[in-house]
């Protein structure tokens, strides 16, 4: 599938049942076909302990833990100790996913508030990055985020405009672009690579959503970014194997790994 090398996967659900029946088997071929690096991100306190369980199982795995805005309703009143506790776990590289989705009717804006500026204060103190969801919510992310400034971290599945992008590029952030830019009416995921320095930009999956093409409609999987590097690749006027080089140098950054 794959003649690129070093791929590092920003942001990945392997702990979703839909590999339930292939994740070993799968993450145990990734280093073959040139995927060298993986964060699997949580999204509730589960799927935050899986990830942790995952990177334990696999060297080449990190893990982040948080509760994704869709999650916050109906937590156990310790839940944000348990997400200090798992956040201070060995290979722990951030804390997300976190922020704010307007998508679907009858969310509470009060919630959504309260449970991403409390982990947003935790990220603080703990001197840990975060990864950000944001849908539908631009404005009042960016607003939210300015009263950290201490804080940095990646906005994760990046659809917004190339307009909207250089408001988190001015504020330190980094951008990551999913399969999504691949597709052919993805015309402002496009205009957003353009305007991006290469050195803010790192790929994701979000797998295993946004497969891109050709597999768009399949489970994706790490393996695929060979078509998302490619893309960015194209726009930037670089080789794939540069923008692959380039977004595994910016993932160290971003998560402060040190290689």
């Amino acid at each position: 599938m794959n003649n690129l090398v070093g791929i590092f996967d920003t942001h990945a659900h392997y702990d979703d049942v839909k590999f339930c029946d292939t994740r070993d088997d799968l993450l145990s071929s990734m280093n073959k076909d040139g995927v060298s690096y993986i964060c699997n991100v949580g999204s509730d306190l589960k799927s935050s302990e899986t990830s942790i369980e995952l990177a334990s199982k696999y060297e080449f795995i990190y893990s982040a833990v948080g509760v994704h805005p869709e999650s916050i309703y109906d937590l156990p009143h310790d839940w944000l100790n348990r997400v200090e506790n798992l956040a201070k776990q060995d290979k722990v590289v951030a804390v997300g996913e976190i922020g704010l989705d307007y998508h679907y009717p009858d969310y509470s804006k009060k919630k959504q508030f309260d449970a991403f500026e409390r982990q947003l204060d935790l990220a603080k103190n703990l001197k840990k990055p975060v990864i950000i969801h944001s849908r539908d919510a631009v404005e009042d992310t960016i607003s939210i985020l300015k009263n950290f400034p201490e804080i940095s971290g990646v906005i994760h599945c990046f659809s917004g405009s190339a307009e909207v992008a250089c408001k988190y590029i001015e504020m330190g952030w980094y951008i990551g672009f999913t399969g999504v830019v691949t597709f052919k009416n993805a015309k402002k995921a496009v205009e957003a690579v353009r305007v991006v320095p290469t050195e803010k930009i790192v790929i994701e999956t979000d797998c295993p959503y946004m497969a891109p093409e050709p597999w768009r409609g399949r489970c994706c999987n790490s393996k695929m970014l060979v078509s998302v590097a490619t893309k960015i690749a194209s726009i930037k006027n670089l080789l794939p194997q540069e923008i692959v080089d380039i977004t595994r140098k910016n993932a160290f950054e971003l998560y402060r790994i040190n290689v």
